[in-house]
């Protein structure tokens, strides 16, 4: 009964797990916020029609959506293949060049500073617990039986764009005429700078220079959508 229970109980996501899955939220919504934006200045500067411009900009919030989504399901589902086609060859190698792997192990303790003795016994004791989990973890930095989910990557672009591309939406079909175009402005450049700043602490980077080249990239796509809308 209680292996029954063990076998099935879903293992717990992993830290890259969970931020692939957030990095992909991330960059949905940045692509939300500034294709969404891109339209709605191309078409409120070609008409003043409010139901016209909404519908312009939801259109291209749906499909935005769902192209990022359909882009992570198939780039992540490559990934996926990719890791379970290592884990593969390692099983392979397990059984045809078994010393190999031991000295791989060895190897990677060494390099963290382990005497070779000491790294020699943790290797020998790794691969009599779990062989192949062992290897693919040194080798490829790789954790047995958690491969990246493209289901998950792609729920999490489909609905951070969908909620990226509303904050436009909303301030440019909403708003006063007034406050129209001041408020789309305002409303888009605090939401890039609001991923920018995510972005940069998802992959610790500098969280200033992604924030603020966030905010250019949202300007100029602002700008050009704005003169693109004066041509037509």
């Amino acid at each position: 009964m209680n292996n029954t229970k063990t076998l099935k109980k879903r293992p717990k996501m992993t830290m890259q797990e969970r931020s692939n899955t957030l990095r992909a939220g991330v960059l949905g919504s940045n692509d939300g916020i500034l294709t969404v934006v891109g339209v709605l200045f191309s078409v409120a500067v070609a008409t003043s029609n409010t139901f016209t411009i909404f519908i312009a900009g939801l259109s291209d919030l749906l499909a935005c959506a769902f192209s990022m989504a359909s882009g992570e399901y198939a780039s992540v589902s490559s990934q996926k293949d990719t890791e379970k086609a290592v884990v593969a060859q390692e099983q392979a190698l397990l059984k045809t060049d078994y010393p190999a792997e031991v000295a791989a192990v060895v190897n990677f303790y060494v390099r963290k500073g382990v005497t070779r003795e000491t790294s020699q016994a943790i290797a020998e004791d790794l691969m009599t617990k779990d062989a192949l989990g062992t290897v693919v973890r040194v080798k490829h930095d790789l954790h047995l039986h958690h491969y990246m989910n493209p289901w998950n990557a792609a729920f999490s672009s489909l609905v951070s764009a969908a909620s990226g591309g509303i904050f436009p939406l909303v301030a440019m079909t909403l708003l006063p005429e007034a406050l129209k175009w001041p408020g789309t402005i305002l409303a888009v450049s605090l939401s890039v700078a609001l991923t920018g700043f995510l972005s940069a602490k998802l992959g610790n980077g500098l969280v200033k220079r992604a924030v603020v080249r966030n905010v250019i990239v949202g300007i100029v796509t602002m700008f050009i959508h704005y003169y693109v809308g004066l041509m037509l």
